[in-house]
C-alpha cells in the first residue's frame, strides 16, 4: 500500500512546516505555500510524514492510501 500526502488548499495558510519536516517530498512556492512532488512516501520517511501531518497549525497535510490494483 503506497502513502501519499494530499494538501487541503481550503485550509493551508502557508506556514509552511511541512516543507521543513518533509523536504524531500514538500517544497514551497514563491508564496510559501506547498508544493508536492506526487511520489509515494517511502516505508524509511513515512514517520516523518505523519509528523508534518500532525504538525501542521491548520492540519492542512493529510496522508492518502492508496491501494494497488488487482
Amino acid at each position: 500500500m503506497d502513502q501519499h500526502i494530499d494538501i487541503d488548499w481550503t485550509s493551508c495558510q502557508g506556514h509552511g512546516l511541512c516543507a521543513e519536516l518533509l523536504p524531500e517530498h514538500i517544497t514551497l512556492d514563491e508564496w510559501g505555500y506547498p508544493l508536492v512532488d506526487g511520489r509515494p512516501i517511502p516505508p524509511r520517511t513515512r514517520k516523518r510524514a505523519r509528523r508534518a501531518a500532525a504538525d501542521c497549525p491548520v492540519l492542512a497535510v493529510k496522508l492518502r492510501e492508496d491501494r494497488a490494483p488487482r
